[in-house]
């Protein structure tokens, strides 16, 4: 990648040096990339490099090996979510996930979609009932392009499609109320509204995060991402305090 002009979505920036800064930004078309911002921590550039900021982004190396060089124009801001507590913890965890789970230089264009969209969402109703579901099916689809995915078709133990009401974190496929008959406290909660569509209750989305956080913390999110793992927790944290 010698040269790429694009539009992309800020995920995660730290600083380099003194002045510079390397933010990973998610691309429609190349997936996940780095690059180095030079003055990226100067007055003018922090509000810009921002998580879940929108940015016309220009990335150039030498070689395919070498750190690109970035610059970024601000396309969409959502800076002022970065003020309120819960709009807040909702872009910095999706975004972090996001820059923590890819691999780099790997299309993941519905996974871009997705997170753009699950950013729209927590702009349009920051108080999390419009977005909420989304970020469980966000981290729902995260799994599957892994390939992490839950298989949730049908029960593993009886094979039929009906009455699906768990899922096991032994072999993350669904399993029916019968099929889990006398061993419902080993499995994990599937809430309907992962199968049946529509928005969900508040109880059935704190158990779609159960469920996500289950297997991203046991596949993607190993040792070395602790962080990562106690952004998520103030999130849900926070979640559960807006609708107690």
């Amino acid at each position: 990648m010698p040269s790429l002009a694009t539009s992309a979505i800020i995920c995660a920036v730290r600083q380099h040096g003194e002045y510079g800064a390397i933010a990973r930004l998610l691309t429609p078309g190349h997936g996940l990339l780095p690059g180095y911002v030079r003055g990226g921590r100067s007055r003018a550039a922090r509000p810009v490099l921002l998580p879940g900021n929108v940015v016309m982004a220009e990335f150039r190396a030498r070689t395919d090996d070498q750190l690109a060089g970035l610059t970024v124009e601000l396309a969409h801001s959502r800076a002022p979510l970065h003020g309120e507590p819960l709009p807040a913890a909702a872009i910095e965890w999706s975004c972090a996930l996001t820059a923590v789970a890819l691999s780099e230089g790997t299309p993941h264009p519905a996974l871009h979609q997705a997170l753009s969209g699950l950013l729209d969402a927590v702009e349009a109703a920051p108080a999390a009932r419009g977005w909420a579901a989304a970020l469980v099916r966000y981290e729902m689809l995260l799994l599957a392009e892994m390939g992490f995915g839950l298989d949730l078709t049908r029960c593993a133990a009886t094979g039929e499609a009906v009455d699906l009401a768990f899922v096991s974190p032994r072999s993350a496929a669904a399993v029916s109320r019968a099929g889990a008959l006398g061993y419902e406290s080993r499995l994990l909660p599937l809430p309907p509204f992962l199968l049946e569509g529509g928005m969900g209750d508040w109880d059935q989305i704190i158990d779609g995060l159960r469920l996500t956080g289950f297997f991203l913390e046991r596949s993607i999110l190993t040792d070395r991402r602790a962080d990562v793992l106690a952004g998520r927790e103030r999130l849900v944290q926070r979640l559960k305090r807006a609708v107690a």
